[in-house]
């Protein structure tokens, strides 16, 4: 198995995962080795990041402890920091700039209708806290209809900083082949004093205003409370080489990586992971089931990876390459509840903090818990990882316990005695039903017959369902790698370093066009050769 290493390396290497439940850290040592660590995402005692403080237990040292120069290689991670800040609305306070006219453009939306018959519409809230609309307008041509009131935006703009907002998406008219009046805006907000600008030509040059301004917009979003991220894990590895996955399944330097191309950066390590490991064992048609603690995500390999433009997550609209991957809210952490009248699983997760009742924080009863009370799991071979000092086991007499009492309580409403394994066994086929119908949804709902697919199971949860998910799917082989638990991060260390760059044509298509996308495709292919470059590639 390739691990994309020269061969002339001489230190330690990292590939990390950080999960909403665990980080996940696979260490290549400097002899070649493998070695893992599983630790828990939420905040420390020490204050220390999760993957830094899994990194320094590698090397022995103290927490907080600077790391040596030269001790490491390249650090290479994926993130569900921009995720986690787009579901739970703690990106940054950003100002919209549009044109003037089009300051609801964002609310609006392309009206599309994905629950026709609701009567009580409730539509997710917009990313901006302001949304200006400018004098300056261009026409197809370029032409200009309207000139840029300079003016007027340079005192919309001073307000806007004045009150505390300091980053700037702007989004305008014909931008994507006439971006002037764009460059100009992103002049005067720099000069005005926002940290972050973020133009729609740049960001997604592509036709249609709306997906390209909400591309822009969730950049100017996400970009800083990333960048926070990113700063503070490699001020603590000083000098050494920090790279990120992408949303398409490439890997960018630290600098390079944006907002936007983040929201699926832990998954996609996965996704790399599952194909390459596949190839290895000879398997190129793969489902892909990754079940953590939070959530389960599913995706197909057929040799190729399978990417889209257009996504919508957390209903926000975004136009940027991703790797197709559906996420469905059933994992070890999905929260186990009877309502009185039904057995129900999720979509709620009890998360890292205060976790599954049986990680000694008074959580809620989980699928983990369920699998724990069925002996699935097996607390000697769990990370001793909770209590108040973080280094006790599984509690499974408080999992005992609650399933007793939920066992009772539905005893109770049904007026028959239930056994508590039952109880745990219904809520393990409510979660696999979930989880096997979003498989269907990525394979039989769009056409593609699984006939001759392997499931290919790993994160942390995957190993105690995989068997259920394909028995219910009909599937008759699985593949399971020995680094199933942590292949997401394994996945990283597989992964190549990508540029991905486009560009929108709209023009009559006769030869002259196709000279036109040769050159084009030339140009495109240069300026992505030359970031690759900037980042040491």
């Amino acid at each position: 198995m390739p691990d994309n290493s020269s061969g002339h390396e001489t230190g330690w290497r990292f590939w990390i995962d950080r999960g909403g439940t665990f980080t996940d850290i696979v260490a290549r040592h400097p002899d070649g080795r493998l070695s893992t660590a599983k630790l828990l995402s939420a905040a420390r005692a020490d204050g220390e990041d999760a993957a830094l403080a899994g990194i320094r237990g590698f090397l022995g040292l103290a927490p907080n402890a600077a790391i040596p120069a030269g001790v490491i290689d390249d650090v290479r991670m994926g993130t569900t920091v921009a995720t986690n800040a787009l579901l739970e609305r703690r990106g940054a306070r950003t100002l919209l700039l549009v044109n003037r006219g089009f300051e609801d453009l964002l609310e609006i939306g392309p009206q599309s209708r994905p629950r026709l018959f609701d009567l009580d519409i409730i539509r997710p809230p917009v990313l901006y806290e302001r949304a200006i609309g400018i004098a300056g307008r261009v026409d197809v041509d370029g032409a200009i209809v309207e000139a840029l009131d300079e003016d007027a935006a340079r005192d919309h703009l001073a307000r806007a900083r004045a009150d505390g907002i300091a980053s700037c998406a702007i989004a305008l008219i014909h931008a994507w082949r006439h971006p002037q009046m764009e460059q100009r805006l992103a002049e005067l907000a720099v000069e005005a004093g926002f940290a972050h600008v973020c133009t729609s030509h740049a960001t997604s040059p592509s036709l249609r205003l709306v997906p390209r301004a909400d591309t822009t917009l969730a950049d100017a979003y996400l970009s800083p409370v990333l960048r926070r991220h990113v700063d503070r894990v490699a001020a603590g590895l000083g000098k050494t080489r920090l790279l990120f996955m992408q949303s398409h399944g490439g890997l960018a330097d630290a600098a390079s990586f944006s907002g936007r191309h983040a929201i699926l950066s832990g998954p996609a390590g996965g996704i790399v992971g599952a194909a390459r490991t596949a190839q290895r064992a000879g398997f190129q048609r793969i489902i892909g089931f990754d079940m953590g603690g939070t959530s389960t995500d599913v995706c197909l390999f057929d040799g190729r990876f399978i990417r889209r433009l257009d996504s919508e997550i957390a209903g926000v609209r975004l136009r940027v390459p991703m790797l197709a991957i559906h996420t469905v809210a059933a994992g070890g952490g999905s929260i186990v509840r009877f309502d009185g009248a039904r057995l129900s699983v999720g979509p709620e997760s009890a998360g890292a903090d205060p976790g599954p009742a049986a990680y000694r924080r008074d959580g809620p009863l989980t699928i983990t818990d369920a699998n724990l009370r069925l002996g699935r799991l097996q607390p000697a071979h769990f990370p001793a990882l909770f209590g108040a000092t973080g280094t006790e086991p599984l509690d499974t007499a408080i999992v005992e316990e609650r399933f007793e009492r939920l066992a009772a309580e539905i005893g109770d409403a049904t007026g028959r005695t239930i056994d508590p394994r039952d109880v745990a066994e219904g809520a393990i086929r409510i979660a696999v039903a979930a989880m096997a119908s979003a498989i269907r949804e990525i394979s039989t709902g769009l056409g593609q017959d699984l006939d001759g697919f392997v499931l290919h199971g790993f994160g942390g949860a995957a190993g105690q369902h995989v068997c259920g998910v394909a028995d219910e799917l009909g599937l008759t082989r699985i593949l399971l790698h020995p680094l199933a638990g942590v292949l997401s991060a394994y996945g990283m260390g597989l992964a190549e370093p990508a540029v991905l760059r486009e560009q929108a044509v709209e023009r009559t298509l006769d030869a002259a066009a196709l000279a036109e996308l040769d050159t084009n495709a030339i140009r495109l292919e240069a300026e992505a050769g030359a970031a690759l470059a900037a980042q040491g590639v």
